[in-house]
């Protein structure tokens, strides 16, 4: 019941795809993170991807779409089961909302980020 600061939570890390926990709420982590550069493909099985831009622009590019480029204040949900990769040329800030333990690299190669709260 108290407010969080979405700046000052992302003044904390300077690391980009690595998402930090913000706050929890039915089952579901709210992250902030920083992209720069590109993600790997990847899909998540069993639940949608949720992506709130606060500042600078993405591009999500999915392997059976064209690519969409959103920027601060709008966002992308991608359903299940779809593969995509969330790309930025310059650093932007995102708010995420995911189930508790989904690994954010679905079912890439690439290790999933730890998750830190802060």
């Amino acid at each position: 019941m108290n407010k969080i600061n979405l700046s000052e939570k992302l003044s904390l890390f300077d690391s980009h795809w690595d998402p930090h926990v913000v706050a929890n709420y039915n089952d579901n982590d709210v992250m902030v993170v920083k992209f720069k550069g590109e993600f790997p493909f990847h899909k998540h099985d069993t639940t949608d991807d949720f992506f709130l831009v606060l500042d600078g622009e993405v591009t999500m590019d999915y392997e059976k779409s064209d690519p969409v480029t959103f920027g601060a204040g709008e966002m992308v949900i991608v359903p299940k089961g779809v593969v995509h990769r969330p790309r930025a040329a310059e650093e932007v800030k995102v708010l995420l909302i995911e189930p508790k333990g989904e690994p954010n690299s679905g079912d890439a190669d690439r290790e999933p980020a730890p998750k830190p709260h802060i």
